[in-house]
């Protein structure tokens, strides 16, 4: 406990100097989006820096990882998740292939860490295609980050195979639930060897998630990591963190998806109270793997901060999600609780700043 404790108050220092970088890089993306022609991809680029901003700040926090502070670093991490952000603002648009429109898209978060690889058209099936070259623009920033980075040629095969693993999102938008859960289930058959105690839907769940990805980038900012060290972080981040991530953002949208009809990972469990069980044992598990990672502190933190940042959603927070979250929290451990009231308090804050 002291030591999470001192590690806590060193990250702290450090997201003083993170934060106002990534401001300066949010703004310069934002001043990118403004300039795009067609006024419905303008739109979708602007309301993803908008309203998913707490995404890049938690991306960015990953920075934290490195052995000293590093501006391309943070460039890149905060690029990543913009990328992201903006291909899954665009993906919910129409599309007269929506399955065929997400994998094109989400090529470029390939493409955004192979540095000699090809850029190619990702609005092939895309309704709308005059972005002016934002997300070109996106993909190139990726890779000039990537190559400045010391231990990158170390991480890039893991790197590359979790950004590839991402194009199951395009699987996610089939309309036919019948149809994509099929899908989503033969895709997990093929994407993985197996050997873990988990469902199909729970590796979905896992490969949709970049977290990985990002802990990854952050390690390549190491000159003294090599391939022993990225193979046991994508370890521990594939399926276990990753996996956690995304059922904890399910939780917090059920009511939101049941709605709106949209995919919910956390659907597929036979009950609610076991879908809570479940997500428990998977946050467990994240955090015992993070603990046991070089540099094991700061890897805890970030899990443990992940848990913490989605449970202290208003969503998370309702009568009827009270005791699971509560749940949840315990399952996170001594600083997911800590962390809980900080979050909270942050989020009420950051909603009542001005724009």
């Amino acid at each position: 406990m002291r030591q999470a404790l001192a590690c806590s108050a060193v990250c702290a220092r450090e997201l003083l100097w993170i934060r106002p970088n990534v401001a300066r890089e949010v703004e310069h993306w934002r001043r990118c989006a403004v300039l795009i022609p067609d006024a419905t991809i303008r739109h979708d680029a602007l309301a993803a820096l908008s309203q998913k901003r707490l995404n890049i700040e938690g991306a960015a926090l990953f920075a934290v990882l490195a052995p000293r502070r590093d501006s391309r670093l943070v460039r890149l991490l905060v690029a990543f998740q913009v990328l992201l952000d903006f291909l899954d603002s665009i993906t919910e648009r129409p599309a007269c292939d929506p399955v065929a429109d997400g994998r094109r898209l989400h090529l470029a978060l390939r493409d955004a860490l192979d540095p000699d690889g090809h850029i190619c058209d990702y609005y092939a099936h895309h309704p709308y295609r005059g972005d002016g070259g934002y997300l070109h623009a996106l993909v190139q920033v990726c890779r000039d980050c990537c190559i400045s980075l010391p231990s990158y040629p170390s991480i890039r095969p893991l790197a590359i195979e979790g950004a590839e693993r991402c194009g199951v999102q395009g699987i996610n938008h089939d309309p036919d639930p019948v149809r994509r859960d099929r899908a989503l289930e033969a895709w997990a058959a093929g994407a993985f060897r197996g050997g873990w105690d988990v469902n199909w839907w729970e590796l979905t769940a896992a490969a949709s998630s970049t977290l990985g990805v990002l802990a990854l980038l952050a390690l390549a900012a190491d000159p003294a990591s090599g391939e022993q060290e990225a193979v046991a972080l994508d370890g521990a981040y594939m399926p276990w963190i990753c996996a956690a991530s995304t059922m904890l953002d399910s939780y917090v949208d059920e009511v939101q998806d049941a709605d709106s009809g949209s995919h919910s990972y956390f659907g597929h469990y036979p009950t609610p109270k076991v879908a809570v069980e479940r997500t428990c044992e998977l946050v467990r598990r994240s955090l015992y793997e993070a603990r046991r990672l070089h540099n094991g502190a700061r890897h805890t933190l970030i899990a443990a901060g992940m848990v913490a940042m989605y449970l202290s959603c208003d969503d998370a927070c309702t009568h009827a999600k009270r005791n699971p979250t509560r749940r949840l929290a315990r399952a996170g451990g001594f600083l997911t609780r800590l962390l809980l009231p900080a979050l909270r308090t942050w989020r009420v804050a950051y909603q009542l700043r001005p724009a």
